[in-house]
């Protein structure tokens, strides 16, 4: 069975990714967001969660030394994991684990999220040059990403 990790930052990324909830059981998969009290719950519905620090750029001086330590726990978790598939609905939470898996020749499935019709994300711009897939959820966004395929709305 495939091994897909499927990564967001918490709040509607993970809102989104949660609509391929459905194609979990299909897979050898784990679930990758930040914890936060609204989702600790996850914990006791999936078998594989795993969680990493949330931060805010609000608070830009934690927010460094928070996405640090992000990254280095990405690797120890894809090297735990060792996925061959990447699906991610973003955002900075996702990058490196894109970069990191990338390094390590799994594919990369990128899912522009939802909000966005006109720009683009800074994840969307950050992982479009590594994504093996990069989907967008409206056909506006296709003069943006041209190497994307719109499959539409996720909800």
């Amino acid at each position: 069975m495939k091994k897909v990790m499927f990564i967001s930052s918490t709040g509607g990324h993970l809102n989104e990714l949660m609509q391929l909830k459905p194609l979990f059981k299909n897979y050898d998969y784990c679930l990758v967001t930040e914890k936060t009290k609204s989702n600790i719950s996850l914990k006791n519905k999936f078998p594989k969660v795993s969680f990493l620090v949330y931060g805010t750029k609000d608070h830009l001086f934690s927010y460094v030394f928070k996405f640090i330590y992000n990254c280095f726990k990405s690797l120890v978790l894809f090297i735990k994991y060792r996925p061959k598939y990447i699906v991610t609905t973003g955002t900075h939470t996702a990058v490196p684990m894109c970069y990191i898996g990338k390094l390590f020749r799994s594919k990369i499935i990128f899912i522009e999220t939802f909000a966005n019709s006109e720009t683009k994300t800074l994840a969307g711009k950050l992982v479009y040059p590594i994504a093996d897939k990069f989907i967008v959820q409206w056909e506006s966004m296709l003069k943006l990403y041209p190497k994307a395929e719109c499959w539409g709305w996720i909800y």
